[in-house]
């Protein structure tokens, strides 16, 4: 299947992962593209679809899990954690450094919101050149 070509004349260019991570604009897009694939992930579990929200908690919890908590200034607060998640996830799907199907596949196969969050997290990270 040809890959779609999405023109991102919105995205900045970062010089750092902290950058990524800290950006509020960008993590409001990834609000929405954490929900959509937690949604497709639930919808392919229960083989019915549906749409749901990521609440804020399970993402700061998994930037802690990933180890991403380091990279972000020293007070802040849950919001801000889950924000994080949400920019370098986004960021990441947008770059091509993380596909859709690898994000619905992450939380798809377990029963742990965190745990999956957290080992797509990493994942991402991993494979951010910054």
């Amino acid at each position: 299947m040809p890959r779609i070509i999405i023109k991102k004349p919105f995205l900045k260019n970062y010089s750092s992962l902290p950058q990524v991570l800290t950006d509020k604009p960008l993590a409001a897009l990834g609000d929405a593209y954490v929900n959509f694939v937690y949604s497709l992930a639930l919808s392919r579990r229960t083989g019915k679809p549906c749409g749901k929200k990521v609440k804020g908690a399970p993402l700061a919890e998994a930037v802690r899990k990933a180890g991403l908590r380091k990279f972000l200034p020293s007070r802040i607060d849950k919001h801000v954690l889950s924000d994080a998640a949400e920019a370098l996830l986004v960021y990441a799907w947008l770059n091509d450094f993380i596909t859709l199907e690898e994000s619905v596949e992450a939380l798809e196969k377990t029963d742990d919101l965190e745990k999956g969050l957290a080992r797509l997290l990493l994942t991402a990270k991993d494979k951010i050149k910054i």
